[in-house]
């Protein structure tokens, strides 16, 4: 093996560049030890390298590491001599270190006392914060002592001025119902006080009883001389009400302090107002019944009894008219909203001017008194006397009591005599409108009292209209006179009555008017028929239908609605008995015609006219009779109509209907002898033509 030989060429000198320490321009101050720790990394990586290299060159190491030696050792006497040029400098840097420690030495004395001193005054901080919050607990805790001491004390002392107010001042006075206001707030105070069995209490009590002795006194002086001004002759009493409610208070601190007093007023109100309202409303009663209509209906003021009817020698005087007791006319404004809540009847005024008024009236007034003061005396009850609930009724009871019964006496005393039941009817609707007044007022107080009315008026409503039903029941239509196709007087009276009722009935609908409504129609029906039975011909009994029946279909229609059962009952009566009455009186003119058009079309039907055929002859008269007369028995029909019905309009539509009727039947008596059978005949160029009748019966129409 041929021995490696070092490449002398190869080797090149080791320049290191600014690494190179003996170099003059290094100096050590700029050098910290991450310089060094790079310097002698990177020495190291570059010796690595500089093997790898030689041992890849083929250099011998051994002449390369005896160079490398000696390399070294020039380095190292360079650098000694380095480091002897810059002894001075480390010395310098030496002595600069030095001084350094002892500058911190110094500092970190100086440091250590801070901190030491910083940890005294920390813990004095704590010390302090410690005091500063039981010191401030302590301050809560005075000031809540203080507070309830300073309320305690405010409450427990009378001033001088509440003494002298109370003691010195009129209760009417602003001053006074402060002070008292006052006066009850410490009452309440020393009792709370003297559950807790506070000492203190005792200093007080026994001039706060004192006050308040004082103010009951005053007080009670003041309210019974308010209650006893109500009995002064021609007082309104609503005044010192007032008055009273403006002081309500008073009652207040006389029912917490001294509820014997309290019982006392309130027993003496109690007293002195029923008293007055039974007087007032007695008298007003009284006043009021003698400017009442002096005519009234009786027991015989029935509908079904006859106008003609005669009385005993001993009997009174009859109503002038007995229909006006079924008429309504302008009673019924007695419900409308104006007068119903309109001021109420002076009687002296009254009878000064010499006006006489129905029952009805005098009962809305009466009892439109009655609601106006009851709903005041409610109000000022449970605003006054602080009740409410069942112990406000009761307390309003134990005022209007008597009063309500002296109502209820005098109206079963009415009731039991009367006989007009269109003004029982009327003070039926006017109970029930006053019962929503106090409703919508949410005055419960007169519930009570409004049924007890109704209980009263209501079975005799019923007994005067079962009266009435069975009076028309039992007419003998026999013994009613001169039979007459007019209207008769109780159809009228039942037209009227049934209006009447209809109309009053349709605010507050009632079934069981509406019954005995219906009872009554049932009634009036079969007396008409009963009295048309009476007529001889058949003629005569459809006039008296339908004139009756017309009637009381417009007398109905002027109050009562359109959709009334009542309305369309009578509706459908007149309609079919005014085509049976055409029918009637076609027949006496036009019978033959007619006649033979209903039997023509009958056969018609069956497929069997062949059986008219040999009918030439009468076909031919009818033909010939109907051209020759039929214009003078159009003319004789409408007149005939005009004077049998006693309403024009009535009669108009009557003839209309018999006219158009007519018409009908010719144009049917075209049609049966257009069929094959008959139109060989040569009677049928003298038929008239269906147009030109036309034209000439709208000329005998009555203009309307």
């Amino acid at each position: 093996m041929q021995q490696m030989q070092p490449d002398t060429d190869a080797m090149a000198p080791l320049n290191l560049g600014d690494l190179d320490l003996t170099t003059n321009e290094f100096i050590l101050d700029e050098v910290d030890s991450k310089t060094f720790s790079i310097i002698a990394a990177f020495l190291q990586l570059m010796a690595s390298f500089h093997l790898n290299l030689c041992f890849f060159q083929g250099v011998d190491l051994r002449h390369y590491s005896k160079q490398v030696e000696g390399e070294l050792q020039r380095i190292e006497q360079a650098s000694i001599k380095d480091y002897i040029k810059e002894s001075q400098n480390i010395a310098s840097l030496h002595n600069q270190i030095t001084a350094c420690d002892s500058i911190l030495e110094r500092m970190e004395g100086m440091l250590s006392g801070f901190q030491s001193d910083l940890s005294s005054i920390s813990s004095e901080i704590q010390t302090l914060q410690q005091q500063s919050v039981s010191m401030n607990v302590r301050l809560k805790n005075r000031q809540a002592v203080r507070s309830h001491l300073s309320q305690l004390v405010d409450e427990l002392v009378v001033p001088g001025a509440m003494i002298q107010v109370i003691v010195d001042s009129p209760v009417t006075e602003q001053e006074f119902l402060d002070q008292l206001h006052e006066l009850n707030n410490k009452i309440n105070f020393a009792k709370e006080l003297s559950f807790r069995e506070t000492l203190a209490c005792s200093d007080v009590q026994d001039i706060v009883d004192r006050l308040k002795i004082k103010a009951v006194t005053k007080i009670r002086e003041f309210i019974l001389q308010k209650i006893y001004s109500f009995r002064k002759p021609m007082t309104n009493y609503q005044i010192p009400q007032n008055t009273l409610l403006k002081y309500r208070f008073f009652y207040e601190f006389l029912l917490a302090n001294e509820r014997t007093v309290a019982k006392e007023i309130r027993d003496e109100y109690v007293d002195t107002m029923s008293k007055i309202y039974y007087s007032y409303f007695k008298s007003y009663s009284g006043r009021l019944l003698k400017v009442q209509y002096e005519e009234v209906a009786d027991k015989d003021d029935l509908m079904g009894v006859e106008d003609t009817a005669k009385k005993g020698f001993f009997s009174k005087p009859s109503l002038k008219s007995r229909n006006t007791i079924f008429t309504l006319g302008q009673r019924g404004a007695v419900l409308s909203p104006a007068e119903l809540e309109g001021p109420i009847l002076i009687p002296h005024t009254a009878q000064r001017g010499d006006c006489r008024y129905p029952y009805e009236t005098l009962f809305r007034s009466q009892h439109y008194a009655l609601l106006d003061n009851g709903c005041r005396e409610f109000l000022f009850l449970s605003d006054f006397f602080m009740v409410a609930g069942n112990s406000v009724l009761d307390l309003f009871n134990s005022v209007m009591g008597k009063t309500l019964s002296l109502f209820l006496k005098s109206m079963s005393t009415y009731v039991s005599d009367c006989y007009d039941s269109i003004a029982v009817f009327l003070c039926i609707h006017i109970i029930l409108r006053f019962r929503a007044i106090t409703t919508k007022r949410a005055i419960p107080a007169l519930d009570k009292y409004w049924k007890a009315v109704l209980e009263l008026l209501w079975p005799r409503f019923e007994l005067i209209l079962q009266m009435n039903i069975q009076s028309i029941r039992n007419t003998d239509p026999q013994k009613l006179g001169v039979l007459d196709t007019r209207p008769h007087y109780i159809t009228r009276r039942y037209a009227e009555f049934s209006s009447a009722i209809v109309s009053i009935n349709q605010t507050f609908t009632s079934e069981r008017t509406h019954t005995l409504l219906g009872q009554l129609q049932v009634e009036v029906e079969n007396f008409v028929l009963k009295m048309a039975a009476e007529f001889p011909s058949r003629r005569d009994q459809l006039i008296f239908l339908i004139n009756n029946y017309d009637m009381m279909l417009n007398v109905l229609k002027e109050r009562a609605a359109d959709d009334s059962k009542e309305v369309e009952g009578f509706q459908q009566l007149l309609q079919a008995r005014s085509q049976e009455f055409i029918e009637e009186i076609l027949s006496s003119p036009f019978g033959g015609m007619i006649a033979f058009v209903k039997a023509s079309e009958a056969l018609i039907e069956k497929g069997q006219l062949d059986r008219l055929k040999n009918d030439e002859a009468r076909i031919t008269q009818l033909i010939r009779g109907f051209s020759s007369t039929w214009k003078q028995s159009v003319e004789a029909l409408s007149q005939d109509v005009m004077r049998s019905f006693t309403n024009f309009k009535n009669g108009t539509g009557i003839i209309q209907g018999a006219l158009t009727q007519l018409i009908q039947y010719y144009h049917g008596f075209h049609k049966v002898l257009s069929q094959p059978t008959f139109r060989s005949l040569a009677v049928r160029s003298e038929l008239i033509n269906l147009h030109h009748l036309m034209v000439e019966v709208k000329k005998h129409k009555p203009n309307f």
